[in-house]
């Protein structure tokens, strides 16, 4: 089944980087960049709690 651009990520538990409208929504949402989101995906994983640790020690 397509991924649906208008639906959000917001009550998702992990992120994902395959879909450009999902990075762009977790960009915002954890106001970072896309380098800084990837980076910390690969870093700790596709949880968002754990990259929401990850950013905020940076």
């Amino acid at each position: 089944m397509p991924d649906d651009p208008k639906k959000t990520a917001e009550d998702a538990k992990v992120i994902s980087l395959e879909e450009p409208h999902e990075i762009q929504w977790w960009r915002k949402a954890l106001n970072a960049t896309e380098a800084e989101l990837r980076a910390a995906v690969h870093q700790v994983g596709h949880s968002v709690q754990a990259v929401r640790e990850y950013l905020a020690k940076k």
